[in-house]
């Protein structure tokens, strides 16, 4: 029970030390996890938000996300590492939360954890560029690095709207 409630508060740093192999074939599996992540979430707030902009935010979280996952799958099939199937245990967790609420609480629940999961992988892309030993994953979190920051400024504003704060 223990480790499900660090994988909630912790999701991207979980699965790089529960993914094992080299740091780089972690950042992998981390990154991928991440991204499907933000695919079946936003899927999830496309349908179920009441806020033109969550949908909005959502609707781009899917096609961003998507794309990078992509790029990242192929990039790791290149290198013969294998790839999570799915998002990993705490998207999982936070999808089942999430398709229990409805209206203004699903919206500020699923933007708070947004800004979270942005948070977590600014870091996890951060920690490649610095100290990466594959140069091609360096390039791809250096290459994607802009847009999840982009993401992050876009939750931080809509939480901010959701609260009153500025």
């Amino acid at each position: 029970m223990r480790w499900l409630v660090i994988a909630l508060l912790t999701a991207v740093p979980l699965a790089a030390f529960a993914a094992g192999g080299s740091p780089d074939e972690s950042f992998y599996k981390s990154a991928a996890e991440a991204g499907m992540g933000e695919v079946e979430l936003g899927n999830l707030a496309a349908q179920k938000s009441s806020d033109p902009k969550v949908k909005d935010f959502a609707q781009t979280m899917v096609k961003d996300h998507s794309a990078a996952n992509e790029k990242l799958r192929a990039l790791a099939s290149s290198k013969d590492i294998s790839l999570p199937t799915g998002a990993g245990a705490a998207n999982t967790m936070t999808k089942g939360k999430l398709e229990v609420l409805a209206g203004g609480a699903f919206d500020k629940s699923y933007i708070k954890g947004q800004v979270k999961a942005h948070v977590d992988t600014v870091a996890l892309l951060h920690k490649e560029i610095a100290s990466g030993q594959d140069a091609d994953a360096k390039a791809f979190a250096r290459s994607v690095l802009p847009t999840v920051q982009g993401h992050l400024k876009a939750a931080r504003a809509i939480a901010a709207e959701q609260t009153g704060k500025t």
